[in-house]
């Protein structure tokens, strides 16, 4: 398992249950694939430098886990196909 970091833009109509519903499902996803959530951060709402689906702004979750390779992609998958995240990057860690 490597060392992985995803930065999620979530659309800011949803409210902080709704956020909080999406940590969790991101967190039960990486789990079911056999990983480990090491840390979540939320970095709440942020200008956007441009404009995202008519939004000026986003919440901001940092979250750093350990995950095999195969399953980032499949992880990738489920969370592009998320109406409420805006933009999302998945970033490997130096070892």
């Amino acid at each position: 398992m490597r060392d992985y970091e995803l930065v999620a833009m979530i659309n800011p109509e949803v409210d902080e249950e709704g956020v909080s519903r999406i940590i969790d499902t991101v967190a039960e996803s990486i789990n079911n694939r056999g990983g480990t959530v090491e840390e979540t951060k939320q970095w709440g709402k942020r200008k956007l430098a441009y404009p995202i689906e008519k939004f000026m702004e986003a919440d901001y979750v940092l979250t750093r886990f350990k995950l095999g390779p195969k399953a980032v992609k499949e992880l990738e998958t489920e969370v592009g196909a998320s109406r409420d995240i805006l933009r999302y990057l998945v970033v490997k860690l130096d070892d």
